[in-house]
Parts: structure tokens; C-alpha cells; sequence
């Protein structure tokens, strides 16, 4: 065999190694950008869901010649106070104008606003007055009953800095506005926002069933539920 063309070969052999061993690394270095960048437009990322705390309000229209307050308002002030306790801290603050055309009514109910808060579990202490001015005196304004609570938001959609039909998209990731939609619709329906925080603690064991089902496995009798397949369940004809 010839040493010169073994030689050549070789070398040849070790040219096309180095040329496929750069194209693969080139390869990974172009994969691993790719995820980076979308990684980078995640719409998670882009349209965070955070949670803040903010005030829950109510507005209470009163009008000049109103001096005592009628029921579904009284029942709507009092569910607003269970809902301060079950989503708040229990303390509603409730802001009173000054100076408008309807403050000899506003003076009159609030002794009424306070007792309706009451019947809704709130104490003497957790409910507290602050006044506001009124610049239009022939203005009848509202009472605010407010309290802080725990909220879920997106920010705001509606971002549209490019066309999505137009060049600069060859790089195959979202447009900016895509998710903020289904994003501020999950913080929307998150009933505890907290929620997204941590899990909820467990609660407590239910001990009369656990009782029943320990005693159930002392006398060797079956521990599960009864249970007939069929029972209930009627097709239409």
C-alpha cells in the first residue's frame, strides 16, 4: 500500500471530522439560543400574574332627602362587611363627604351603615370614618365603604407594537400581546388569590368517619363506601 495515499487519507478522513464535529456544535449553539429566546417571550413572563394588595370598594348613592336607609341596601352593606372578614382583615374604613348638597343625609345614616357592618360580624373597633371633600357643593355625593384585600392582576392588555402579518417574526415565537388575555382571565377567577401564592393548609380529619372505618377493619367488614354500579343512572329512550 501506498504510505503517501494512506497519509492523504488520513488527513482527509481528519478534515471532514473537524468540518462535522463545527457543524454540530454550530447546530447546539443555534438549538440553545432558540430555546433561550423563547424562553424569553414565555407569555408567563411577558404577562406576569402579581398579587397585590388593593382597596375593595362600595359606593352607597345618597340622595339629600334620605334620612334612614331601606333593606336590600342594609343587606348589601352587611355582606359587604362578611366578605371584608372572609377576604380582607375585617376592618372597613367608611369615607364620608364633606361639603356636598347631601351631607344632613349622609349625617343621618351613618349611624345605620355602622349597624348593618355590625349584623355583618364586624366590631366597634374594625370600623372606622374618614371624611373627603366635596368641591361641588350642589353635588349629591356617595359614602365609599372600603377595605384591603388580596388581588390578582395582569396589567393591561392590548399591546401591539408590531404588525403580526407584517416582517420580523421569522424568529417563530409569540407576538406581545399573546396570553394576556387567558392570563388576567385566570386572576379574574381565582376565588382566594393566595392561592397562587401557596397551598392552603389541610384541614382537619373528619374522626367520627374515621372511627367508623377503623371499626369496620377490627370486624373484617368491608371499609369502602357501598357502591352498586347502575343504581341511579337511567338512559333516555
Amino acid at each position: 500500500m501506498n504510505t503517501n495515499n494512506t497519509v492523504r487519507v488520513a488527513a482527509a478522513s481528519k478534515s471532514a471530522l473537524v468540518v462535522l464535529g463545527c457543524l454540530v456544535m454550530a447546530g447546539c449553539q443555534g438549538s440553545q439560543s432558540q430555546s433561550q429566546m423563547l424562553a424569553s417571550h414565555d407569555y408567563r413572563l411577558r404577562h406576569p400574574i402579581v398579587i397585590t394588595e388593593e382597596p375593595e370598594t362600595l359606593d352607597l348613592p345618597i340622595g339629600r332627602n334620605t334620612r334612614r336607609l331601606y333593606g336590600p341596601v342594609e343587606d348589601t352593606i352587611t355582606a359587604f362587611a362578611v366578605n371584608s372578614r372572609r377576604k380582607g382583615d375585617g376592618a372597613v374604613e367608611i369615607l364620608v363627604p364633606s361639603g356636598g348638597a347631601n351631607e344632613s343625609a349622609v349625617h343621618a345614616i351613618s349611624g345605620d351603615i355602622r349597624a348593618a357592618l355590625q349584623r355583618g360580624g364586624l366590631g366597634r373597633s374594625q370600623i372606622s370614618t374618614r371624611t373627603y371633600a366635596v368641591n361641588d357643593r350642589a353635588a349629591d355625593a356617595p359614602i365609599r365603604l372600603s377595605y384591603a384585600r388580596m388581588q390578582a392582576t395582569a396589567g393591561s392588555c392590548g399591546s401591539w407594537p408590531r404588525n403580526i402579518g407584517g416582517s420580523g417574526f421569522g424568529e417563530n415565537t409569540e407576538y406581545e400581546n399573546f396570553g394576556c388575555a387567558t392570563q388576567s382571565n385566570l386572576a379574574a377567577m381565582v376565588e382566594n388569590p393566595s392561592d397562587l401564592l401557596t397551598p392552603r393548609a389541610m384541614t382537619p380529619a373528619d374522626q367520627a368517619r374515621r372511627a367508623v372505618v377503623i371499626e369496620n377493619y377490627r370486624k373484617g367488614d368491608v371499609t369502602a363506601g357501598d357502591y352498586q354500579e347502575g343504581v341511579g343512572a337511567q338512559v333516555s329512550e
